[in-house]
């Protein structure tokens, strides 16, 4: 099964280090991000990489070049100006009729992909997401009137589901596509939940997004400190 990775915006939230570079070249434990996230995916088998770029995409694609990464990968640059689901839509005779799986280039977890892909196959849908609790930010007053009742560190709201953005997807998501502007988050996800053709992979544990500098030292003091969840590999 191929694997797209969607590599080029411009990570203006994080522009203390993408001026210079792509996100997904902002180092990680010394190796760049996109390298820890072909990691995890090849830990559980699939070899196959596809990075759709953009933004500085050179610079991705010159890191590769040299086959010093270890990973097998096709840098295909999709446009400066080609939103989410026109990168996509870009590479769709490289996908051909196969069942491929994406992500964005912007995030480290432990989702055990071999058990979403096997979710994916036994329910036949079109599309299926990974869905996983956000981290939390902040702690919680409880609160009677001016009193203070009670006080909880912050911590992940079992309850609350967003778009870990982890997919498994049938050819026929092209379909779904309008055009090299469509956002895929907007209307071709939209238009899936609709028609009853995507499904939710619950996923509960570790999940870090990497889009503002905070973010960056909080899954680098985890690698530095040996406690990164997402390093499930040997």
């Amino acid at each position: 099964m191929k694997v797209v990775i969607l590599a080029g915006g411009r990570g203006t939230r994080l522009k203390e280090q993408t001026s210079e570079k792509p996100k997904p070249m902002v180092l990680v434990g010394g190796k760049p991000l996109i390298w820890h996230i072909l990691k995890h995916y090849r830990h559980h088998g699939f070899e196959e990489f596809i990075i759709a770029t953009g933004y500085r995409g050179e610079i991705i694609e010159e890191y590769f070049a040299h086959g010093d990464s270890g990973f097998r990968v096709d840098v295909v640059d999709t446009g400066l100006q080609t939103s989410t689901g026109g990168r996509l839509k870009r590479l769709a005779s490289r996908l051909g009729d196969d069942t491929f799986m994406m992500t964005w280039s912007d995030a480290v977890s432990n989702v055990d992909l071999s058990a979403l892909a096997t979710f994916h196959r036994r329910h036949g849908r079109t599309a299926t997401v990974t869905a996983v609790h956000p981290p939390p930010r902040f702690g919680r007053l409880f609160l009677d009137g001016p009193e203070i009742t009670g006080f909880v560190e912050k911590r992940p709201d079992p309850a609350e589901w967003i778009n870990g953005a982890y997919f498994v997807l049938e050819p026929a998501v092209m379909d779904y596509i309008s055009g090299y502007s469509t956002h895929w988050e907007d209307g071709p996800m939209q238009r899936l939940v609709n028609s009853r053709e995507m499904l939710a992979f619950r996923h509960d544990g570790f999940w870090q997004c990497v889009d503002t500098l905070h973010e960056l030292e909080i899954v680098n003091d985890l690698w530095d400190g040996g406690n990164a969840p997402w390093r499930i590999w040997e």
